[in-house]
């Protein structure tokens, strides 16, 4: 049997109950013997062509999951079914025979480049069936049959083979494709470099961390009982400790000090497991930590609170304590700043540092040397909890914070609530940012962050955002997170479901020396407050005069407070972020988001639907009240009849 515990990198996130495996090969290759052998523990005498799926119990194997076992047809007419029934196998198995060479050769130059060309994720086994019917005379190694097969392959776990007619080594197929889909090695081990993935080392760095009481990086002995306890249920004898940590210094001299295991022997534990092919033994204690087959925690280990499409999630004051904490921790200069080299300390144990893309990527306030300052790091916290909640507690997770969820974050009231009551609770506002293109909406995201204005203009492509904290002058800091919307995708973005449930301030920026910017921007704030009112979501609006350094387009300035009047918004705020001059707008949008009731724009689709809903309820108004009419003098001429009878 030629074998390598691989299996090729799955998103699963729960252990599954049930496996599902499809068996593949040419026509007379034994496939359907080879299930039918293992369903009834005896060689059949004949077998149908193509058999119906057949389940296995759970109790086949020691993992506690049944067997699907799917019998393929060998003709090209049914391919497309074949095709459709490969997406959902969790295991392939492709057979050949091992009396017939061409079916050998055929697994090699059709089967698995076919497989390829259909992205087959899941792991597949290459087996040789019929082997008590091969000439003796043309005996060869299956190591030497198989080497090219599997260095080619990389999705080809195991090559084994077994004879139906004897049993040899039925059960081994089905036992080997069950735990390749249950086990896999692929998100764990690195054949290019012959060592542990990084994700996988991560995830083991979370572990480590669970269990160094002392937080000095080893692991001592009782650190080490306390580890085996969780993760296995079984206590550690001194001695098994000792023999542990001989074996890890006879591998890795640095695995050990005079102290304990450091995370470098801890890692090689695992690797041990992996090297005695104890994948599973591996896995138990990454699902006992809650790590699915993509090395993330697992959906049913983050309960993220739900919420209404209105509502939004922000980080718990105790969360923010804790990020206040762990800021301190790693600012070991006490010069008020973190280095990226810091931030990637701070994730070495998540799967990756989750601000390194979009959109986290450049949207909170750094220095010249991308240094981040505690308001940077707490807005940037801010962000990933108000678009991603459960990203956000896993990350939380990742670095140690031990609130249950329910502690971590708070989901916020409901913006029509608030609305209604003409308050709000939140301590988190999001800003959508409308306006034509080159009106000056990234450069308002930039000076939020603090950066120096560009004369470079760079159109924007894609939604971009920027966050940071607001002081008040009552001395209270809320956290402003702006979105800018690109013009071009305006009404892509209007198509969405609930686009603008999140909304709590729209503001509509336009370059007060351009006529066109102007017009654009007021169309644009009609097609926002139009949709809102469609789906009910409504929102205070403000109107942004962006370069106010430039000479100002004279139509635009009389039209701006002619429409914000007719609107009941407010004049537009002028600002020039090139000279610095900002009016306190980022506090002014805070103050607007405060107040949700006012400034909200009546455009006149507003003021017809009014109208309309007035006229209804007028209307049902007075139907109820002739009802009453009605159902009034029916009553008194049934008295008046009975009366004169």
């Amino acid at each position: 049997m030629a074998f390598r515990y691989k299996s090729t990198t799955t998103t699963t996130t729960t252990i599954p109950k049930e496996v599902t495996i499809l068996v593949i090969g040419d026509k007379s290759t034994g496939k359907s013997t080879l299930i039918s052998a293992m369903a009834s523990d005896s060689f059949p005498s004949t077998v149908p062509p193509l058999l119906p799926p057949t389940r296995l119990p759970a109790n086949s194997f020691t993992d506690s999951a049944s067997l699907f076992v799917i019998d393929t047809p060998s003709s090209v007419v049914q391919q497309g079914k074949l095709s459709e029934e490969l997406k959902r196998a969790d295991s392939v198995v492709v057979t050949y025979a091992c009396d017939d060479n061409v079916s050998f050769e055929r697994v090699s130059s059709y089967w698995l480049p076919e497989l390829q060309k259909l992205e087959v994720k899941a792991p597949v086994l290459v087996v040789g069936c019929k082997l008590d019917l091969r000439n003796e005379r043309m005996q060869v190694s299956l190591e030497s049959l198989t080497t090219g097969i599997m260095n080619q392959f990389k999705e080809v776990v195991t090559c084994i083979e077994c004879s139906a007619a004897t049993l040899y080594q039925v059960p081994e197929v089905f036992y080997f494709a069950q735990k390749s889909a249950l086990h896999p090695v692929d998100p764990l081990f690195d054949y290019d470099t012959n060592a542990l993935t990084d994700r996988c080392v991560r995830a083991l760095r979370r572990i480590f961390n669970l269990f160094d009481f002392n937080l000095d990086g080893i692991f001592t002995d009782r650190d080490l009982y306390e580890f085996q306890t969780s993760s296995f249920g079984a206590e550690l004898r001194q001695s098994d400790i000792d023999q542990i940590k001989t074996m890890v210094e006879q591998n890795v001299p640095e695995g050990v000090n005079s102290q304990g295991l450091t995370f470098r022997g801890f890692v090689e534990i695992h690797n041990m497991f992996l090297k005695k092919g104890r994948t599973e033994t591996f896995w138990a204690v990454l699902r006992k930590f809650g790590y699915g087959n993509d090395l993330k925690l697992r959906d049913d280990f983050l309960p993220v609170p739900s919420k209404a499409s209105d509502q939004s999630v922000e980080l718990s004051s105790a969360a923010i304590e804790f990020l206040k904490g762990v800021f301190r921790l790693l600012d070991t200069d006490k010069d008020q700043l973190l280095r990226p080299a810091e931030i990637d300390k701070l994730f070495d144990a998540a799967p990756e540092s989750p601000w390194k893309d979009t959109p986290y990527k450049d949207a909170a306030e750094t220095t010249e040397m991308g240094y981040i300052s505690l308001n940077g790091f707490l807005s940037q916290w801010a962000l990933m909890t108000l678009l991603d909640p459960k990203y956000s507690l896993a990350n939380l997770i990742y670095i140690g914070c031990k609130l249950k969820p329910a502690a971590a974050l708070r989901v916020t009231p409901r913006r029509s609530e608030e609305r209604k009551k003409q308050k709000t609770e939140r301590n988190v506002f999001q800003c959508y940012v409308f306006g034509s293109k080159n009106s000056g909406k990234s450069a308002f995201l930039f000076s939020l962050l603090g950066r120096p204005f560009s004369a470079f203009y760079t159109p924007t492509t894609v939604e971009r955002y920027a966050a940071n904290n607001i002081e008040l002058i009552k001395g209270t800091k809320k956290t402003l997170i702006l979105r800018e919307i690109p013009e071009d995708e305006v009404s892509s973005f209007l198509s969405k479901k609930d686009c603008l449930a999140a909304c709590d301030v729209a503001a509509f920026v336009h370059d007060s020396s351009d006529g066109y910017s102007w017009k654009k921007s007021i169309d644009l704030l009609e097609k926002v407050v139009n949709q809102g009112e469609l789906t009910g979501h409504k929102f205070p609006c403000l109107l942004i005069a962006a370069k106010d350094d430039l000479v100002p387009f004279p139509r635009a300035v009389l039209d701006s407070f002619k429409v914000a009047q007719e609107l009941k918004i407010g004049a537009p705020i002028r600002v020039s972020m090139m000279s610095g001059d900002l009016n306190d707008v980022y506090s002014k949008i805070v103050n607007a988001a405060e107040h949700p009731h006012l400034r909200i724009p009546e455009t006149v689709f507003v003021r017809k639907r009014k109208q309309q809903q007035q006229l209804l309820h007028s209307f049902i108004f007075a139907l109820a009240g002739a009802a009453m009419a009605f159902a009034g003098l029916t009553v008194r001429r049934a008295r008046a009849n009975k009366n004169s009878s």
